[in-house]
């Protein structure tokens, strides 16, 4: 790769962290201003970054644009379609793929638990992101300015006697998810249904999860713990794939 396009790219990787003036860029890159200047008009012209009013350089417009065409390019359900149908047919249980889109977490895919009960989850359907398993699973996965927009516009509403209704109480539990690495639904939403559910993580963070779900007279959250080895393969397979 050319020193020039390196430098390039250095540059947009230092401004999507931070806005910063041309003096700070010089500084760091050893520049001279007149040159990091040259570097960021033409950054400028082709829309990687952009002047801020207060002088100081951010990302531009057209990396937002080819950012989230990139990720619209990760079809997850065609990825994971398959992989869905395994593990359904190795737990015999519900299995729901869903997909972190924008703001919003959604069902993408989603095979029958053979016993035949209707759930409340349908494909192309949000996911309430504080009482799902699958939901959960992402958030942990999550910073807090990412966590910050997924839960923008929660209601907090209580459906069962174990929803979690509070900001502070779901942190702690997503520092719990994230340290053993799955989520739980226990009766959170639905009385009736347990859930358990794994992030699907590929190399821009994580994009979903992929979760087995049964009613509670049926299985109970340790039943279903013991499907964890082949949820995190067929995760981790979902990952390969989307690179």
């Amino acid at each position: 790769m050319s020193q020039s396009v390196t430098r390039a790219a250095a540059i947009i990787d230092r401004v999507a962290a931070e806005a910063r003036t041309v003096a700070e860029l010089a500084e760091e890159f050893g520049l001279h201003r007149s040159t990091m200047f040259r570097e960021l008009q033409a950054l400028e012209r082709v829309g990687w970054v952009r002047r801020r009013p207060s002088g100081r350089y951010a990302l531009g417009t057209r990396l937002a644009t080819l950012s989230k065409q990139a990720l619209d390019s990760l079809d997850l359900r065609d990825v994971g379609g398959e992989h869905v149908r395994r593990l359904h047919r190795r737990t015999g249980n519900t299995v729901h793929l869903a997909a972190l889109m924008d703001r919003s977490i959604v069902y993408v895919d989603k095979a029958e638990d053979e016993a035949g009960v209707r759930m409340y989850s349908r494909v192309g359907k949000a996911v309430i992101p504080y009482c799902s398993a699958v939901g959960k699973a992402i958030l942990a996965e999550l910073d807090g300015p990412g966590r910050d927009t997924v839960l923008a516009g929660a209601t907090w509403e209580r459906y069962t006697d174990t929803t979690i209704t509070t900001r502070e109480r779901l942190d702690r539990e997503l520092a719990t998810v994230a340290a053993r690495g799955y989520a739980t639904d226990d009766r959170e939403f639905e009385a009736f249904v347990n859930c358990i559910a794994v992030p699907i993580v590929s190399s821009a963070g994580v994009v979903g999860a992929i979760s087995v779900t049964a009613i509670r007279m049926v299985a109970d959250l340790d039943r279903l713990a013991a499907h964890l080895p082949a949820m995190r393969e067929a995760a981790d397979a979902i990952s390969r794939e989307l690179g």
